[in-house]
């Protein structure tokens, strides 16, 4: 049951090449699942203005993704996880109501960094063997899951973190 889109600020221009390098990527025969990718419907000028300029790609996706959210039931919450390569995306998923728990980094690497555990560096293909924990089954039974998502047996019986002082480690 889990639908996936991609969002991204780039132009509409870029569209093609937008969808080859999310069928390019490979991680050990893991590849991203197939998806609408919705893009900035502005020119490249107007998309490089506003990630170069005012330094504020994420306004898009924030509209974008306000924009779907809205056709879904005030209850309902259409995301279930977000997946970004920059701050800035991380900004726009918890900015949509993406708890940060669900929210995924991709470094340069190709390490998967979960943004609630920085120094927790993963990948795709260990996420594939943990994505019954992560992505619970979407039935009946579990829907109280997607409702109250902080007693989901994925978060209701694991520890807490501790937190961590970066400035104590150095």
């Amino acid at each position: 049951g889990y639908k996936f889109l991609y969002c991204s600020a780039r132009a509409i221009g870029m569209a093609d090449m937008t969808r080859w390098y999310l069928h390019w990527v490979n991680d050990k025969g893991t590849i991203l699942p197939r998806g609408p990718v919705l893009l900035a419907p502005s020119s490249l000028f107007s998309a490089l203005h506003r990630e170069v300029i005012e330094k504020k790609p994420e306004k898009f996706k924030i509209e974008c993704l306000n924009d779907i959210k809205s056709l879904f039931n005030v209850y309902k919450h259409p995301f279930y996880a977000a997946f970004g390569n920059r701050p800035n995306d991380v900004c726009a998923y918890k900015q949509v109501g993406v708890p940060d728990y669900r929210i995924f980094t991709v470094n340069p690497k190709g390490e998967l960094i979960q943004e609630q555990t920085k120094g927790n560096k993963s990948s795709y293909m260990r996420l594939s063997e943990l994505v019954e924990h992560v992505f619970p089954l979407l039935s009946q039974e579990q829907c109280s899951a997607f409702i109250y998502p902080e007693y989901s047996h994925f978060n209701y019986w694991r520890d807490v973190l501790p937190s961590i002082n970066m400035e104590e480690l150095n």
